[in-house]
C-alpha cells in the first residue's frame, strides 16, 4: 500500500473514532459461559469487524471486544493504542460446540482478516493489530496449527500465515462504546471502507453457517 493511501485510511480511522462515538468509557462486563458452551479468544486487526463477523455465525451466542496477549491489567483503548502494553485488539467468542466447532470458528477467523500481514491489517499498523489465535488446551493448539496449514496449502493468500499461536492467559473487555460498534455505526467511514469488506469476506466463506443469509451490503 502506498504511503499516501495509508495516510488517507489512517485519517479515516481517526475520523471514524470521533464520529458518533458514545462517551461510555466504562469497561464492558464479560458474560458467564452457559452450560455446554465453549469460549474462544482471537485477534485479527481492529476488533469491530471481527466481533461483527463472528457474531453472525450460527452457534455463537455472544462476542465481546477487548484486549489480550499483553501484560497490563485492564488496559484502556488509549493505552493499547500506544503499542506498549503487549495487547492486541481481540474478541472473545461464546459458542455452542454442538452447533459450530472450534475448527469452523478458526475457518471464519482466517477468512475475516489477512493473516499474512505482520503487525498490520490494512491501514492499521502496530502489534496491537497483530493476528493471534489463543489456545486454552493442547487440542485447541493442534486445531489452530491444522487451520494454518489448511490456509497455507489453499494458496488463498499470496504470502504465508504469520498468525501467532499463543497460550491464553487473560482477556480484558474493552470499553462499552466499542461493543457492537459495527452494527451501531454502519455509516461511519472506517466501518464502510475497512470493516465492511472484512465482514463480507467472512460471510462469503461461511455461507450456510450464518444466522442471517441476507446480504450485508451497506451504503457506500
Amino acid at each position: 500500500m502506498n504511503r499516501i493511501l495509508l495516510c488517507l485510511l489512517s485519517l479515516i480511522t481517526l475520523a471514524g473514532l470521533a464520529q458518533g462515538q458514545s462517551t461510555d468509557y466504562a469497561f464492558a462486563k464479560l458474560p458467564a459461559p452457559k452450560p455446554g458452551e465453549a469460549v474462544a479468544t482471537l485477534a485479527g486487526g481492529c476488533f469491530w469487524a471481527l466481533e461483527e463477523g463472528m457474531d453472525q455465525l450460527k452457534g455463537v451466542r455472544e462476542v465481546v471486544s477487548g484486549y489480550s496477549g499483553g501484560s497490563v491489567k485492564n488496559p484502556t483503548y488509549k493505552q493499547v493504542g500506544t503499542d506498549r502494553t503487549g495487547h492486541a485488539e481481540s474478541v472473545q467468542v461464546y459458542y455452542d460446540p454442538k452447533v459450530i466447532s472450534y475448527a469452523q470458528l478458526l475457518d471464519a477467523f482466517f477468512a475475516g482478516h489477512d493473516p499474512t500481514t505482520l503487525n498490520r491489517q490494512g491501514p492499521d499498523v502496530g502489534r496491537d493489530y497483530r493476528s493471534v489465535a489463543f489456545y486454552r488446551t493442547p487440542a485447541e493448539k493442534a486445531e489452530i496449527l491444522a487451520a494454518i496449514k489448511r490456509v497455507n496449502d489453499s494458496g488463498h493468500y499470496s504470502g504465508k500465515v504469520v498468525t501467532e499461536v499463543v497460550a491464553f492467559q487473560a482477556f480484558y473487555p474493552a470499553e462499552n462504546y466499542h461493543q457492537n460498534y459495527f452494527a451501531l455505526h454502519p455509516d461511519q467511514p472506517y466501518i464502510q471502507r475497512v470493516s465492511l469488506p472484512k465482514v463480507e469476506k467472512l460471510r462469503k466463506a461461511m455461507a450456510g453457517r450464518l444466522k442471517n443469509n441476507t446480504s450485508l451490503t451497506m451504503n457506500r
